[in-house]
């Protein structure tokens, strides 16, 4: 109703994905009156931004917050996308979180002579004493600016791929080498596709080592933990498969089953696709992870007296196959007979609508753990945002409880003699 006077609440979330309903549980557990507002569906990207066939990339064991599990799913079996969003429904409505799905948030600015903030939406007005922005990283598609669009191939983002049926006959080149990329390609190999890959630098773990899944390990050896990428590797891609009940991306092994290797997508001319000189630096670099992890898992059981099974054929990689050695640099699309790309090629993010002084520079969130350099605002489910696990259910989860408490004391400030 125009003219109506605004809603009034403690904190507003923007977002009704994993890390809004994160958000969600450890503010009520403070005991702080708040609002989920999601635009579209809880959890909506799990919906319509993934493939038909994904599948989480951790087991149901793990990828879960800690007060709900999947009750009809093997615990070591990956869940489908379509169970993942369902988990999300049920743990909120467990929960009672209050969640606005259809309401999108417009805009966020600070109020002028006091504190808080006018949140304007497609409902209505709120004002808040705190905004959490919890919309994660995956917002808004990345492809480079290579192939023009008039050119004569379908170009998909990963993001808007469905299945092999989706496309035109002929060949597909798929652009990026982390989990997106190859699950794709191993897809539409499967299919019967003509496929080819171009990868940039990328780490590729073991998904299980002596009768581990990849997510013990890397719990264990405390690298979940992590609180500093390591130099070079903050945005580097992991080629990681929970696809077909999971198994380790070697790709030796996707050469050998067809799919065609390429280095990273550098130009674009006349038809003409060219790559950069880098796939075997990229392929050994990305061997050099796993078997890094390998040599640290080794010393764990042998530190702990572990009584798990040895596997020296997991260090057995085989020679690289000839696309790698003798890489093709330069592709005619169409004598190769290319008709789809699918960008692989990752998400920006996009705070439009946060109209608030919390970024850098570079247009990055400016924070601390999620503690926005503007007071009263909070960021939540972005990579890295403590630690190497924030953007994954079971980190957001963690950084959530952080947030909610920083929020909380607060709170006990400016409540002292108001």
């Amino acid at each position: 109703m125009a003219g109506a006077a605004p809603e009034s609440v403690a904190v507003v979330v923007v977002g009704g994905g994993q890390a809004g309903i994160a958000m969600s549980e450890h503010l009520t557990r403070c005991g702080i009156d708040h609002v989920v507002l999601e635009r579209g569906r809880v959890a909506e990207r799990w919906r319509s931004a993934r493939w038909d066939s994904l599948v989480a990339n951790g087991p149901a064991w793990h990828d879960r917050f800690p007060g709900l599990g999947f009750d009809d799913v093997d615990p070591d079996v990956f869940p489908g996308k379509e169970r993942v969003a369902d988990y999300f429904v049920d743990y909120a409505e467990r929960i009672g979180a209050p969640i606005r799905t259809g309401v999108e948030v417009t805009s966020v600015r600070r109020h002028d002579g006091r504190r808080g903030f006018r949140v304007e939406t497609t409902d209505g007005l709120i004002d808040a004493d705190f905004v959490v922005a919890a919309t994660g990283p995956f917002q808004v598609p990345v492809i480079p600016s290579l192939v023009p669009a008039d050119a004569p191939v379908l170009q998909l983002h990963s993001s808007d791929y469905r299945n092999p049926e989706q496309l035109p006959e002929g060949g597909v080149l798929v652009v990026g080498g982390g989990a997106s990329g190859v699950q794709i390609a191993d897809e539409l190999r499967r299919a019967g596709r003509e496929v080819r890959m171009a990868i940039g630098p990328h780490t590729r773990p073991p998904r299980r080592y002596r009768d581990r899944d990849v997510v013990w390990w890397l719990g264990v050896l405390g690298l979940w933990d992590l609180q500093t990428p390591p130099a070079g590797a903050e945005h580097v891609t992991i080629a990681f498969s929970g696809a077909y009940g999971g198994r380790t991306i070697d790709f030796r092994t996707l050469a050998a089953e067809g799919i065609a290797l390429h280095g990273r997508a550098e130009s674009y001319a006349d038809g003409v696709l060219r790559f950069a000189d880098d796939l075997a630096a990229n392929v050994v670099e990305g061997d050099c992870f796993y078997l890094e992890l390998l040599d640290d898992a080794d010393a764990y059981v042998a530190r702990n007296g572990l009584d798990l099974p040895e596997e020296p054929e997991a260090r057995l990689l085989g020679p690289l196959p000839a696309c790698v050695t003798e890489p093709v640099l330069e592709l005619d699309l169409a004598a190769a007979g290319v008709t789809s790309i699918i960008w692989a090629t990752g998400f920006k993010t996009d705070y439009g609508w946060l109209q608030v002084d919390v970024f850098d520079e570079a247009g990055k969130p400016d924070h601390k753990r999620g503690v926005a350099s503007e007071s009263g605002v909070y960021f939540l489910g972005l990579p890295w945002l403590s630690r190497r696990g924030s953007s994954f259910i079971w980190g957001v989860w963690s950084d959530a409880g952080y947030v909610a408490d920083h929020i909380a004391g607060q709170r006990t400030y400016l409540a002292y003699r108001s």
